[in-house]
C-alpha cells in the first residue's frame, strides 16, 4: 500500500471511531454498497481517486451519484473516505471495504462472536468443494452469492457477520474465498484491539489448551490473540501456529519433511 493511502486509511479509522454510536449496521451494509457501486464504474471510480479533484467535489459528486440512497451515517464515512488522499483506485475500494467490514463489527459490539462466526465459515465453505466452488466463481452473479451467503447464515450467525460476508462474497475483488474471510476476521479482531491465530492440530483443542495458547501468544504479542483452532490429521502430531504472516510450525509432519530434505541434500 503507498504512503498516500495509508495516511488515508488512519484518517478513515479516526473518523469512523469519532462516530461512535451513530454507527450501526444498515450503515456498514450501505457502505459495502457504494464500495459496490464505485468499483461499478471505471469512470467514477477513476474521478474519486483522482488527486486533483478536493475533498468538497468528490463529496458533491457521491451526492449527485447517489442522491437520497446515500445519507446519514454511511454519507458522512463515504464522504469522508473518498475525500482522502489516496495512492490509487485499488486501494481507495480497498478503504472503503475496511471500513464497512469496522463499522459492523462496531454496530455489532464487544459481546457478539463476529470473528469466530467468520472462522465458522470459513471453515464450512473449506470442506464443501461445491459451496467454495460457487461462492468463488466469477461467472456467478454477485447478487446470487450474497443471497447465498445470507441464506446459510441467517439464524445462526449475528446481523453484522451476515453483512460482511454477503458483501464481501459479492465483491470479492480478486481474491479467493478463504483469503477473502481470513482478511475480514482479522479486520474484525484489529477493531477489537486483538490479533487471530490459527491453530491447526491433529486432535482437536481442549478448551483448556485453547486458553493455554491464547494466553502465552497475547504474552509474546503484547496484545489479546483471539485462538481459532481447527484439525487436520494429516499433520501428524503437534500443532502449526499462524498469527498473520508468523507462522510457528511445530507439527510432526513438519519435522519429517525436514528431515528427508536433511537426508536427501
Amino acid at each position: 500500500m503507498g504512503s498516500a493511502s495509508r495516511q488515508a486509511l488512519v484518517a478513515s479509522r479516526e473518523a469512523l471511531s469519532a462516530l461512535g454510536a451513530k454507527v450501526d449496521v444498515d450503515a456498514a451494509s450501505a457502505l459495502f454498497a457504494v464500495g459496490r457501486a464505485i468499483a461499478g464504474s471505471t469512470q467514477l471510480s477513476a474521478a474519486l481517486a483522482d488527486a486533483s479533484l478536493n475533498a468538497s467535489a468528490k463529496s458533491d459528486l457521491l451526492g449527485k451519484v447517489f442522491g437520497k440512497a446515500l445519507s446519514g451515517t454511511a454519507a458522512t464515512l463515504a464522504s469522508g473516505i473518498v475525500g482522502e488522499r489516496w495512492s490509487n483506485e485499488d486501494e481507495m475500494l480497498g478503504g472503503i471495504e475496511e471500513i464497512a467490514v469496522r463499522a459492523a463489527a462496531i454496530a455489532a459490539g464487544p459481546q457478539a462472536s463476529i470473528e469466530a462466526e467468520i472462522f465458522a465459515f470459513s471453515r464450512a465453505v473449506a470442506t464443501d468443494a461445491e459451496l467454495e466452488l460457487t461462492l468463488g466463481s466469477k461467472l456467478e452473479p454477485s447478487e446470487g452469492k450474497a443471497a447465498l451467503a445470507t441464506a446459510l447464515l441467517k439464524g445462526k450467525a449475528h446481523e453484522a457477520t451476515i453483512v460482511i460476508v454477503a458483501s464481501l462474497v459479492a465483491q470479492p475483488r480478486g481474491r479467493r474465498v478463504g483469503a477473502l474471510l481470513s482478511y475480514a476476521a482479522a479486520v474484525v479482531a484489529n477493531q477489537a484491539g486483538a490479533s487471530v491465530a490459527t491453530v491447526t492440530s491433529a486432535r482437536p483443542l481442549t478448551a483448556d489448551q485453547r486458553a493455554s495458547v491464547s494466553k502465552s501468544l497475547s504474552t509474546s504479542y503484547g496484545r489479546d490473540v483471539l485462538v481459532n483452532a481447527e484439525v487436520d490429521e494429516s499433520i501428524i502430531g503437534g500443532i502449526r501456529i499462524q498469527v498473520g504472516d508468523d507462522v510457528m510450525d511445530g507439527t510432526i509432519s513438519s519435522r519429517l519433511n525436514q528431515l528427508r530434505r536433511e537426508l536427501v541434500g
